[in-house]
């Protein structure tokens, strides 16, 4: 008797079947349809379940390399749970609109970064109160504002390895950012999705919340219980003498 794959079972009780109407979908995700029901497709909880497995072990070998992924997803749905899982993995995110150049004009984004470290380090120091109100005030203002843009990327000091997209229709900005520097995307992506410039697709209902939460959370552990278990090169070296 042939066993049934637990994943399949929790990912159908999720919803993650369920795409969009036939008229929306993108051809190049045709071959994970199973079918369509009530004017809505469905996704062949098989080929999700095989994907999502494939996309884990590219996440296991990242952890496991040390590597860093750039979590992206500015999509009511995804915000939370993506923030979660890259706070949990100490690792650089985008739950927010998309700032253009966040790739490509990294050393830009940088003195952002920097900026945004050091006033918040003179704040909780006390360090401003040589200034004026006024100087506070704006110092404040200026400070909100770049936490709000770039937050989730305070202590990225380099482009990333991978990124890790929900909704890669919607992140359309970090898809054209990351097949320009050559840095390979894993995504969750509903039946409108172009799948072409994405490596690792994860087909699935990326507009539901529990659908989100589940896939980021088996990223999460995948990355978790694999970080640094590749072995060091100089050590397998030293040895192999």
């Amino acid at each position: 008797m042939e066993q049934k794959n637990p994943v399949i079972d929790t990912l159908f009780k999720l919803g993650a079947h369920f795409g969009y109407s036939p008229s929306r979908r993108h051809p190049s995700v045709s071959k994970y349809i199973f079918g369509a029901k009530g004017g809505t497709e469905l996704f062949d909880l098989e080929q999700t379940a095989a994907s999502m497995a494939s996309a884990l072990e590219v996440i296991k070998t990242l952890a496991g390399q040390r590597k860093s992924i750039l979590f992206v997803g500015g999509k009511a749905e995804a915000r939370e749970p993506l923030a979660r899982a890259a706070q949990r993995l100490n690792l650089p995110f985008v739950a927010s609109r998309w700032i253009g150049g966040t790739l490509t004009n990294f050393s830009e984004i940088k003195k952002r970064l920097n900026l945004l470290a050091e006033q918040t380090e003179q704040r909780e120091k006390g360090e401003l109160a040589k200034f004026t109100k006024h100087e506070r005030l704006l110092i404040d203002r200026n400070i909100a504002d770049l936490e709000r843009m770039f937050g989730g990327l305070k202590g990225m000091n380099k482009i990333p390895d991978a990124l890790f997209i929900v909704d890669p229709k919607q992140e359309a900005g970090a898809v054209a950012e990351a097949k320009q520097l050559n840095i390979p995307i894993i995504a969750l992506l509903n039946t409108d999705c172009d799948t072409t410039n994405i490596q690792h697709p994860i087909p699935a209902n990326d507009s539901s919340v529990q659908v989100v939460s589940y896939v980021l959370d088996e990223v999460a552990k995948a990355y978790e219980s694999n970080l640094g278990t590749a072995p060091n090169p100089e050590s397998l070296a030293a040895a192999q003498a």
